[in-house]
């Protein structure tokens, strides 16, 4: 039995949106809808926690009520930054959850295999990350566009979600990081703050966070491109 909560309390500044990016349309339905989708279909998921601004939440409603989802999806308070959305969501976690997937709502190519495997592998390990190889050489530059350094890719892997914890392990983590005034943009940054272990899951190439308009682009090509093979 996991426990599933999606961040989905941003906007779409990176959009040019002036609403929730995971309102916007991508084929013929919203981003949020492929995501919920990918969820629901994934049998490890048996929870889903929608962690949303109060503003969003009517639309929200409105997607679930077209997609007719058989696992009860709840509504949470977001927060000002993602971190202290998440921190919302294991809140709101109920009492039987002893492991917990976050995955980020823009993140709507994820498929089912990627949110099983997850599921799975968090049953042995307290934290860990879906993500791959990095591709690309990466520079190092300082504040005057100027490379400092160029590190090893082979030691590069590029972080994706679902991100997998064990809940009270992360509830600690969450708690020391608002004592010490820690600021990160995703959880297992608090582990490793913490000195805790993460281990990877390979992800997937097609996993990518819709952030701008050729994302929406690209994941429209990734969608069409699946339903011809399916």
């Amino acid at each position: 039995m996991t426990h599933l909560l999606i961040p989905a309390a941003g906007v779409g500044r990176r959009m040019g949106s002036d609403r929730n990016k995971l309102l916007l349309p991508l084929l013929n339905e919203s981003i949020l809808a492929w995501t919920l989708k990918a969820a629901e279909a994934a049998a490890a998921i048996t929870w889903i926690g929608l962690i949303c601004q109060p503003g969003d939440r009517d639309e929200f409603k409105d997607i679930l009520s077209q997609l007719a989802l058989h696992t009860t999806v709840h509504f949470i308070q977001g927060g000002d930054t993602r971190q202290e959305s998440v921190y919302n969501g294991l809140q709101a976690l109920p009492d039987e959850a002893h492991h917990v997937l976050i995955h980020d709502g823009a993140r709507c190519l994820a498929t089912p295999d990627l949110f099983n495997r997850c599921a799975q592998e968090v049953q042995t390990y307290p934290g860990l990350i879906a993500a791959i190889p990095v591709k690309d050489t990466i520079k190092v530059v300082n504040e005057n566009l100027e490379i400092q350094d160029t590190p090893d890719r082979r030691r590069l892997w590029a972080a994706q979600t679902p991100q997998g914890f064990e809940v009270a392990t992360l509830k600690a983590c969450h708690d020391r990081g608002r004592r010490e005034g820690w600021q990160v943009t995703d959880d297992a940054a608090l582990f490793e703050k913490c000195q805790l272990q993460v281990h990877i899951v390979p992800g997937e190439d097609t996993n990518l966070k819709v952030t701008t308009p050729i994302d929406l682009t690209i994941a429209s090509f990734v969608l069409n491109h699946r339903d011809r093979q399916s």
